[in-house]
């Protein structure tokens, strides 16, 4: 059984892709350290994250079933240290939290004096600043069309009755996420890693990642190509105009590599120089009212921090013009519309060059079939004409052939 247990359990949009794919990439490396990252799919432990929530999201849940308990045996195999690392396992409910310990090896109190597995919590967390407009965006990559207004309507219904300000608060509301992932865990073994303002030194996240995973001693390869992209306002505009016209018509098999991968991630998120996403202004002093409770209500608890706590305030209302994604610089959305047209004709191309490979490959094979049924001395007939046809020589003779066989086959 594992010794112990790292559980990284969001937040969304905190580094958390690029984190999950430097493990991934690292397994081997990884276990020769004493160290499971168990996954034989990049998404395995999403899917296993949907398993034990019992998550619809676009068809995977079929796919998903059965995937923790998998997870969770691999994990209680392993002689060592075992990491688990999925963001939206943050909206788990206190009985699925439960579950999750308990299939895990952890023992009421976090007892390890009978064999128990010693759990260390991990969530790493962002300020409200930064992550109001980000879930906004990840709902549009998501298929989603109301407007950024309507967006910051719903995360501030006190009610919290519609899905959206709930899957909101679920994945954000850090006190309540580490009160029901870390009510059974000693609180020097719940470790919050906070994400640094913008402008800093572009590896420390990565620096903070290894101290709260004791991953800074392994030799690691950090290079990858996975990432979570932003979109600036206009772009993000694009995107949500596309689902409200065409998203119902695309089932979710098509619209991921179509629409988030081929146009959001891969065409859009490369636009740089457009107005980025923010906080509008008069939305700053109800967040950084409930982000003072919370580092109150946070420093109380006694977790251990690796950061500070102070990079939860966020950035000050800014004093340049606030750009609304709900009404975007119409010439600026028609700029990105034509580079998004590009890239699906590009696309287009690709594919029919592709399928006219695979039917030259198709035409082959069949002919080789055909061949291979073909007695041999039919085929070497064939053959022959074959050549002979290939030279004015052996077209007049086997024109002379075919006419001799004519007169011949005449009935008298």
């Amino acid at each position: 059984m594992s010794r112990r247990v790292l559980l990284h359990v969001g937040t969304p949009k905190t580094g958390t892709s690029y984190l999950q794919d430097v493990l991934f990439q690292n397994r081997p490396r990884l276990l020769k350290q004493g160290v499971s990252y168990p996954a034989d799919r990049f998404d395995a432990h999403f899917l296993a994250a949907l398993d034990l929530m019992r998550l619809r999201w676009g068809g995977l849940e079929g796919e998903a079933v059965g995937s923790w308990d998998r997870l969770a045996a691999q994990v209680r195999e392993h002689d060592g240290t075992s990491i688990i690392s999925h963001e939206i396992l943050a909206t788990a409910s206190r009985t699925q939290v439960a579950r999750a310990l308990a299939s895990l090896g952890h023992r009421p109190g976090g007892d390890t004096s009978d064999g128990g597995t010693e759990v260390h919590l991990i969530v790493s967390v962002r300020d409200l600043v930064r992550q109001i407009p980000a879930e906004w965006q990840e709902n549009v990559k998501h298929r989603a069309g109301f407007g950024f207004g309507r967006f910051l309507e719903l995360i501030q219904d006190p009610d919290r009755g519609h899905r959206v300000g709930a899957w909101f608060w679920g994945v954000q509301e850090i006190p309540d996420i580490l009160a029901r992932w870390g009510a059974d865990l000693p609180p020097e073994r719940v470790h919050l890693v906070t994400v640094p303002p913008a402008g800093g030194p572009p590896d420390l996240l990565w620096r903070r990642f290894s101290e709260a995973f004791d991953l800074d001693r392994l030799d690691l390869e950090l290079t990858t190509e996975r990432a979570n992209p932003s979109l600036g306002v206009p772009e993000s505009a694009l995107l949500r105009r596309i689902n409200r016209v065409a998203a119902r018509d695309l089932p979710p098999q098509h619209y991921r590599p179509l629409v988030r991968e081929l146009l959001a991630h891969q065409t859009l998120s490369k636009r740089t120089k457009s107005a980025r996403l923010g906080l509008p202004p008069d939305q700053f002093p109800w967040v950084h009212a409930l982000t003072d409770s919370w580092i109150t209500e946070l420093t109380e608890r006694g977790y251990d921090v690796v950061g500070d706590l102070e990079d939860l305030r966020g950035a000050p209302a800014p004093t340049r013009k606030w750009v609304d994604p709900d009404a975007p610089p119409e010439r600026q959305v028609a700029a990105a519309a034509v580079d998004a047209i590009r890239a699906l004709l590009l696309e287009n191309a690709k594919t029919e060059t592709e399928n006219e490979r695979l039917r030259a490959k198709l035409d082959e094979a069949r002919r080789d079939l055909v061949r291979a049924r073909t007695p041999r001395l039919l085929r070497s007939m064939e053959w022959t004409v074959e050549r002979l046809e290939a030279s004015p020589p052996g077209r007049k003779a086997l024109g002379a052939y075919r006419a001799a066989r004519g007169r011949n086959s005449r009935p008298a």
